[in-house]
This record gives C-alpha cells, structure tokens and sequence, in this order.
C-alpha cells in the first residue's frame, strides 16, 4: 500500500546559517522507493502555513524532524522544541493522522520528548528504514512493537526499543530536493550539504554523535557522493558542506571520495568538519585537487592537559601539523573550541591563546561551557561530581565548568583574546556577524563567512563594534 506522508522541518536556527535539512532528504529518498507520496513543509520557508499544507495535502501519516534541541550557547540558550506540543496538536486536529517524531534532537531525548509533544510515536536514530517499516506495520494494522529504534506509550509508560544498526543511506534523487525548498537554503544559508558516512568511533566525552548513529563508521559508495555532489551543482549550488561528524575518518575514505570528484570532473567547492590528526601533505593535496576550500577542525582546546581531559586523542602538535597542511595548500581553516570544560583553568585558557599563534593564518572559534548531554561521559562525570542527578531533566540546557572558574571570567578571558588577535571569534555571535552574513549572502557568496568576519574586523573593528556592519568592499 502507498500513502501520503508529509514530513515537517521544525529547525529555526539560522546561526550562522540556516541548514538544508537533510535528513529528510533521506527520509523521503526512502518513502519514495516504497512507493509512498511525500511532500514537505519547512517553517523556516516563507508561504502556505501547516493548516494549509495539512488542507491541500490531507497526509495519511506526519512526521516531524527535530534537528536541535537548542542554541548550545550558555548565555542566550534558546530552546527550538517549546512548540512541539502545539504543533503535533495543529496537526490531529487538521490531519487526524498519526504523528511521529525522529530527527538527532528527538534521538538525545526520546522518552522526554514524547511526552512532552504528545505524539503518537518517534523514531531513535537513523530513520529512513525505521519509519517505511512502522508506516507498513500501520498501514497493515500489524504490529509494531518490534521496529526497530520506535518510541511508543505502551501501558501507561514509554517505551523505546534499539536502534536499527546504522547503514549507509539510499542514493538521493534531484526529486528529494524539492526545489523551492533548495533555492531558499541557497539563498539564505548559501549552500548545500552532503553526508558520506554514518557513525563515529571516537571519544569527545561531551558527544552526543555516536547516542544518535552509533560507533560504527557505515560509508557511503565513493562514486554515489560524488553523484550527490554533482546533483548539488545542479541544483544551482555553489559549494557544499559534507555534515559527517569527522570527515577523516580514515585516510583511505577521504582519497576514495576525492578520487571519485575528480574522475567525475565535479566542480563545486565544499568544506568539511575534519580531526586535526592523521593528516598528510598527499592527503591535503588531494582534497585541495577535489574542491577543499574550507576546513573546519573539531579541536576544542589548544592545551594538552586540556585535550586529555576532554578525550580527543590528539595534542597540540597534531593540531600544530594539521594546520600547516592546510596552510601550505591555500585553505581556509578555523578551530572550534570549547572553553571552560573539565580540566580547563584560567591559565589553560592563557596557554591555549599563545599557542594559537603559532598557527599561522588560523581563526579561532571559541564557545564557553560544555553543555551536558545524556548518556555521555561528561554527564557521568557531571553525576559523580553532583552536578546533575538521574532524575535532571537535561532538556533545559545545563553546562559544564570546571571548578573555580566562572562564565563571566571566561567569556572575559577571550574577549582579551579578541582584543589582541582578529582571528579570535569568541562566545555568542555579535549582532554585527549577522549583518555581516545577510549583506554577503545578498551578493551570492557562497561558503562560510568565518573568515570574513575575521578579515573585516582587522579593516574596520569599530565598525563591527556599532549598531551598524559596515558594507563589505
């Protein structure tokens, strides 16, 4: 049997760019193979409300995709699910279809969130196969106990049953794009996004990565991302960014998917989230030769003690090497760092800053505050210090400093940094960055802007300390 089933992105953050959702992409490349008749309804896109899609449409089923639970900034901390209630509630009442949750927010929190919204059901990890196979079950009137990661009330009680193990997706077809939904991203958040792999097998102890895909590395066909890509360019995309959690997962899946751009003759730039270890200068050349433009490392601290306290498995050497490769071959390059997480002090945070400049050419992007996730390291750690309980509903953000430090004293201890150096980015995005991205982005440029901030704030820094952005040359 087929059905119609509308798929609902709820995801309103737009910081520093509004974000393709492609994991409904996924799920509807899956629907479609079925056999099913999909449409979307994206509320970050001006036009029909839900009402009216829900009245045009009549879906047999919805489902809902939850992609943040919030900001992860310590001082604004805005939540992104506080209408969830209302929402599956606006459905039943138009649709009196059933209304399933899924996405990697809903994934961290299923049990809380279930009851929170009031849906009928949600689905735990990746969801393309799990939602075909509960959509059968109903439509069957058979079972559905035993799908795999489902999140239903059974007696009173919610009950979440195992994950199905992580596979590669299906193959996207230019038609699980729909297009009005691609100009709007591409307008506004000037790119697209690719995945080339599920899992991640390493150990950040704040990482909520392998709670929502699993450990295991599931890769994608190095001939079928390069397929997605060209599609991308299609599409009209200028650049695309690979959203894998560590793109160089292994040195042979980064030459395998660079070898198949360039024997495909893909022209697109793209940007990826890469470790700052197991790098080489062929590898770098490689990826360069494929598109590179962009690389933005996960490096979290550059201390040592530092980095052995968050479990990253790497040292500043590696960070040190790492960049220089990317240096030597032209790409931009930033670090991500989370200031203030166990182990850190003020002068941890001092040291990290001096080190910095030895990485010629680097923006530095600084958060403050590890937020806790459920069901990782850092929350047992958390746990055994007393900072939260098992009872701690985790779903209102709650961060992480170490001892004897305070946010104030660290947001004040990187805006020195900032002071110094324009290559530091600290905290909580500056009015003037949004400015800044909308005027860039009205001019077709594509790609990150961290780097233009940081070029613009060297040229004109009282510029962007006013109300007002001035104009990019």
């Amino acid at each position: 049997m087929s059905g119609r089933i509308l798929l609902v992105s709820i995801n309103t953050c737009a910081t520093p760019d509004p974000v393709f959702p492609l994991g409904l992409a996924q799920l509807a490349a899956a629907l479609r193979v079925a056999g099913h008749e999909v449409r979307w309804h994206d509320v970050q896109l001006p036009g029909a409300s839900l009402e009216q899609t829900l009245a045009d449409f009549q879906p047999h089923y919805a489902g809902i995709s939850l992609r943040n639970i919030d900001d992860v900034l310590i001082r604004k901390q805005e939540t992104y699910f506080d209408g969830l209630e209302a929402l599956c509630a606006t459905i039943r009442n138009h649709a009196g279809c059933p209304v399933i949750l899924g996405g990697s927010g809903f994934s961290i929190f299923p049990r809380e969130l279930l009851e929170f919204s009031g849906a009928d059901f949600g689905i735990c990890g990746a969801g393309d196969q799990s939602l075909v196979a509960l959509v059968s079950a109903l439509e069957g009137r058979r079972d559905v106990s035993a799908v795999p990661g489902l999140v239903w009330k059974c007696g009173g009680s919610v009950r979440i049953n195992p994950p199905a193990p992580a596979t590669s997706s299906l193959e996207l077809s230019e038609a699980d794009r729909p297009a009005e939904i691609v100009e709007h991203y591409l307008r506004t958040g000037g790119m697209l996004n690719v995945q080339t792999q599920r899992g991640c097998a390493f150990h950040c102890c704040y990482c909520t990565y392998p709670v929502i895909e699993g450990r295991a590395h599931h890769k994608q066909p190095p001939d079928q991302v390069a397929e997605e890509f060209a599609q991308a360019a299609r599409l009209g995309a200028k650049y695309l960014f690979i959203v894998d959690s560590v793109f160089n997962s292994s040195a042979r899946h980064v030459a395998e998917i660079c070898e198949a751009l360039i024997r495909r003759n893909v022209r697109i730039s793209w940007g990826c989230f890469l470790r700052p270890q197991g790098l080489s200068a062929e590898l770098m050349q490689l990826m360069s030769r494929a598109g590179l433009s962009h690389i933005e490392f996960g490096t979290d601290s550059l201390s040592d003690k530092v980095l052995a306290s968050y479990q990253k498995g790497f040292t500043f050497d590696d960070i040190q090497r790492s960049s220089e490769l990317a240096r030597r071959q032209g790409i931009d390059y930033c670090h991500f760092l989370i200031a203030g997480g166990p182990g850190e002090t003020l002068e941890t945070l001092r040291q990290g800053f001096e080190q910095s400049r030895h990485l010629n050419g680097a923006i530095i992007m600084a958060v403050v505050g590890m937020r806790i996730y459920p069901d990782t390291q850092l929350f047992e750690r958390a746990l055994a210090e007393g900072r939260v309980t098992r009872e701690t509903n985790l779903l209102k953000p709650v961060y992480y400093l170490a001892h004897g430090l305070t946010q104030e004293a660290v947001f004040a201890q990187l805006q020195e940094f900032s002071r110094l150096s324009p290559n530091w980015i600290p905290g909580d995005p500056a009015p003037a960055y949004a400015r800044l991205v909308e005027r860039l982005r009205q001019r077709g440029l594509a790609g990150p802007l961290w780097g233009d901030f940081s070029m613009i704030r060297r040229l004109w820094p009282q510029g962007l300390r006013s109300s007002h952005a001035p104009a990019p040359a």
